[in-house]
């Protein structure tokens, strides 16, 4: 399936949630040619631990995503303020009606609709509204999701891995976080890949499909 894509966008309500969810996926989507984008939406500032800046994670997520393969230019990141996500609904739907008319790709990584966090149910929900035209596919977070349908699997080589986990390294202001723990994602991705009969894999639900 991934082979046939040539472009691809990646939806993070909060930078490293891209790279938590799919970091993996993206880094062999780029080793394979496939033009990816990332998109975040927050920064986060109110929830950076005392002392540092509020610009950190702007900085963070711009290393985090060169680890991964991306580009400067492939990386956009907006300043909604965390967890009032839907309050502003509809300007993210514009936002995202934007992108597909800018940049139309041929699959969204996002997060999926089981996700509890706010932010995420608002950029799960507006981008199936915003994307219609295109596969539509979610990603994993697993502490925020209380159901996960286990529908697709991405396959990857200890590379792919290794480079996740450079990325979310990169997240100085996150490692306080019991979730930001390399040794959580490595079995993480050997448990996916378990499931399918692979080394590693990272997990999505299938919304739509458009070959």
């Amino acid at each position: 399936m991934i082979e046939a894509w040539r472009r691809v966008l990646v939806l993070a309500p909060h930078t490293d949630d891209g790279e938590f969810g799919c970091g993996g996926t993206i880094a062999r989507l780029i080793e394979l040619g496939v033009d990816v984008r990332y998109v975040a939406f927050s920064i986060a500032t109110k929830s950076l631990p005392p002392g540092f800046p509020p610009d950190t994670l702007a900085r963070e997520v711009r290393d985090a995503t060169a680890e991964v393969g991306l580009a400067p230019e492939q990386l956009s990141v907006h300043d909604f303020e965390v967890r009032t996500f839907p309050e502003h609904r509809q300007a993210i739907l514009e936002l995202l009606i934007e992108l597909w008319k800018e940049w139309p790709s041929d699959a969204v990584l996002q997060p999926s609709l089981g996700d509890i966090h706010q932010d995420h149910q608002t950029i799960a929900a507006e981008g199936l509204r915003a994307f219609k035209r295109t596969t539509v596919l979610g990603y994993e977070i697993p502490w925020n999701n209380l159901n996960f349908n286990f529908q697709a699997y991405v396959s990857l080589d200890h590379g792919h891995v290794e480079r996740k986990v450079a990325a979310l390294a990169r997240y100085e202001s996150q490692q306080h976080r019991n979730y930001a723990n390399a040794e959580y994602i490595w079995n993480l991705a050997r448990a996916r890949g378990i499931n399918v009969g692979r080394e590693y894999a990272e997990a999505f639900e299938v919304y739509r499909v458009v070959t």
